[in-house]
């Protein structure tokens, strides 16, 4: 077997037994007074709660093996990323496969009973909630972040990765993962602020999914975080 031979067997060896964590992290809570749907929309920040929020997952992860830290391109996950990112000296990645979910309701106020959900003109966009017909379908949305979870996974193989998103996306991959039907009452999400959904790994394989709140519980019906 030449040079050559030995280094592709190298390669692609079995490597079924090679632990990797990735931790799919939410954002910290947002600067929000006028309690928007922000969206994707720029410029929404880290409120001085969320900036907190941050140090303390940061702080929780310190002693983890991280190797690689990816975030959304919105500046909330960026700024989210940064003490995490800073503590184990890494530059923060961008993926824009964790970003939030695109909504048409985006830019309004969409609490029930109040705002965009009162006009007429807007209910058309409710008509179909198992897609839904507002928005991104979840199964895209699925799609997207199991390649940005892979990505993660493989840069930061027999290690552990963090990558930044969203809440609507964080749930829809656990769910999708679990087996779940995608859609689902938002009121029920287990995912608060600053949340992590840990997805454990053997090899390719996923073993074990793994939610905790280091920066403390906080309720998914809050609009605006």
């Amino acid at each position: 077997m030449t040079d050559a031979d030995n280094a592709i067997a190298a390669d692609t060896s079995d490597n079924s037994d090679t632990r990797t964590i990735v931790h799919v992290l939410r954002h910290g809570e947002v600067h929000n007074p006028s309690g928007i749907l922000y969206g994707r929309l720029p410029n929404f920040r880290l409120s001085v709660n969320g900036e907190a929020q941050a140090r303390s997952v940061a702080s929780a992860l310190a002693d983890h093996d991280i190797t690689h830290v990816v975030a959304s391109p919105l500046q909330r996950a960026q700024e989210t990323a940064a003490p995490i990112a800073e503590k184990h000296g890494l530059q923060i990645a961008t993926d824009a496969n964790l970003i939030e979910a695109a909504n048409d309701f985006e830019g309004l106020k969409v609490a029930v009973g109040d705002g965009a959900l009162r006009r007429p003109r807007h209910w058309w966009k409710l008509r179909d909630p198992f897609t839904p017909s507002w928005g991104e379908p979840y199964l895209q949305i699925a799609h997207r972040m199991l390649a940005a979870v892979n990505a993660a996974r493989v840069a930061a193989v027999g290690h552990e990765a963090v990558c930044v998103s969203h809440q609507l996306p964080v749930w829809t991959l656990r769910r999708f993962l679990q087996g779940e039907r995608l859609w689902h009452d938002p009121r029920h999400r287990q995912c608060g602020l600053a949340s992590l959904t840990s997805l454990v790994y053997e090899g390719d394989t996923l073993v074990d999914i793994v939610y905790s709140e280091p920066a403390g519980s906080s309720d998914p019906r809050v609009t605006g975080a």
